[in-house]
């Protein structure tokens, strides 16, 4: 396919280098700009819930979004070598 894009190009080597950069710009912005924004709101990434209404900032503009607490990630320490399990 590429091969047949190739030798359908116009105007020598400067022609098809110029051809091809502006068929791969044209195909990147049709995605970019119709067809991306299509699938969207078929994909799961933007749908985000957060159910968590505790521990908000009540001066923030959102209280809904909990605020950072470093205990919820602390782990615990793994037994050493010399400790039968």
């Amino acid at each position: 396919m590429y091969g047949w894009i190739w030798r359908k190009l116009p105007f020598g080597l400067p022609g098809k280098l110029a051809g091809s950069l502006m068929l791969i710009v044209g195909v990147s912005a049709a995605l970019w700009f119709w067809v991306f924004p299509q699938l969207a709101p078929l994909l799961p990434f933007g749908q985000i819930n957060i159910s968590d209404t505790e521990g908000g900032d009540p001066d923030a503009d959102d209280p809904r979004v909990p605020s950072y607490d470093p205990s919820d990630f602390e782990l615990e320490e793994s037994p050493s070598v010399d400790e039968e399990p």
